[in-house]
């Protein structure tokens, strides 16, 4: 038993139970995602001081946003459990239902 969790890794983002996406699940997937929200406040208001307008600082924030979200999904891809659309409890009560729990 104990070598089974030896080579487990762990996972920093837990599956959502309803619908589809991830959750912060450890230490490290919050500090990932607390990363992820300063550098998008960061260079939100960084844009906005250098702006004229509303839509300058959208069109001068937005890529930054979008990588800055491909990567973060990037790393609940990676360091997350298996994604899939799900609803609520498995049917199915063998071994891998129970998984999908945890």
């Amino acid at each position: 038993m104990e070598n089974l969790q030896e080579t487990t890794p762990k996972v920093w983002f837990r599956a959502k139970r309803y619908g589809y996406g991830w959750y912060p699940a450890s230490f490290e997937g919050w500090v990932v995602m607390l990363v992820w929200f300063m550098i998008n406040v960061k260079y939100f208001i960084t844009t906005d001081t250098l702006s004229h307008s509303g839509s300058d600082t959208l069109i001068g924030f937005a890529p930054t946003f979008i990588i800055t979200t491909i990567i973060l999904l990037i790393i609940c891809y990676k360091k997350g459990e298996k994604l899939g659309w799900r609803w609520g409890e498995p049917r199915d009560k063998g071994p891998e239902a129970q998984d999908l729990l945890r």
